[in-house]
């Protein structure tokens, strides 16, 4: 059955208002495919009844799942490794000396999907700052998709999952097997809080932070939208914080909110003028 113009609309302007995704009549082919999956799962006969019946009585419950189903979810362990030899070496070491012994440090993986990015940064912390006390650092990973935030929860990852990214001797000190997956162990897992949260949605205040990593998560956005989240993350970020974005994504959309700088062999963001 082919789906409509309308239905197609439908999902298109959902996905934007929801989640701030912009897709193009180009992307049509996407939204098939993932919405074909979904009406599978909800054992209906096409899309076009999956759109129907989410403009009907079941708006409540399959919106979400429509929203969710076009959430692009791709991450792997110390994804381009650059922005955490930043961490490890300059960004981590800078801001604890120059906060006081019971200051936390806070963290803020956004968008983080399955968990492995706050986890990586977790793995960071206990191998090159072992002494740090519980409790110090305060890594917290937020992402739109609950049903994603629960895979993060579990921390159970197939061995493709593994194998991307993730450093053998790291999978061996921090990893247990588990029939054919793997399960980080609990020490790590009890380091990081997950939380839902919608960048896009202008009355929820951001959290605050030191570090925030925000990568590849602009790319999906348009002009205005891309403006309002970084002038909320400055909002948000300690005058002597750090952003990490994507390396196809800049500030430009706010120019004179963050200064661009260099870090060994990646890039970061500084608060220009205070927020």
């Amino acid at each position: 059955m082919i789906t409509s113009s309308a239905s197609l609309d439908y999902v298109r302007e959902l996905v934007y208002q929801r989640a701030g995704i912009v897709l193009g009549v180009d992307k049509n082919y996407l939204i098939e495919a993932r919405l074909a999956t979904l009406a599978r799962e909800l054992k209906l006969a096409s899309v076009e009844e999956v759109v129907t019946a989410a403009r009907g009585e079941q708006a409540r419950k399959l919106n979400p799942r429509i929203v969710e189903a076009l959430t692009t979810n791709e991450t792997t362990f110390f994804r381009d490794v650059h922005p955490f030899n930043a961490l490890r070496d300059h960004v981590i070491p800078g801001l604890l000396a120059a906060r006081s012994a019971t200051e936390p440090l806070r963290i803020w993986s956004a968008a983080c999907s399955t968990g492995q990015e706050p986890y990586s940064i977790a793995m960071l912390l206990k191998t090159h700052f072992p002494s740090l006390p519980s409790g110090r650092v305060k890594i917290l990973g937020t992402d739109v998709a609950e049903s994603i935030l629960a895979r993060a929860r579990e921390a159970r990852y197939r061995q493709l999952e593994i194998n991307r990214g993730l450093p053998a001797a790291l999978m061996v000190k921090f990893f247990e097997r588990d029939g054919t997956d793997w399960t980080l162990e609990s020490g790590i897992r009890s380091m990081v809080e997950f939380n839902q949260f919608n960048l896009v949605t202008p009355s929820t205040p951001f959290p605050q932070a030191d570090i925030v990593f925000l990568r590849n998560v602009l790319i999906y956005f348009d002009e205005a939208t891309r403006g309002g989240v970084l002038r909320r993350v400055r909002a948000a970020l300690a005058p002597d914080g750090y952003l990490f974005l994507g390396c196809a994504e800049t500030t430009a959309s706010v120019p004179d909110m963050f200064e661009r700088v260099h870090i060994g062999s990646t890039v970061c963001h500084r608060p220009r003028n205070p927020a």
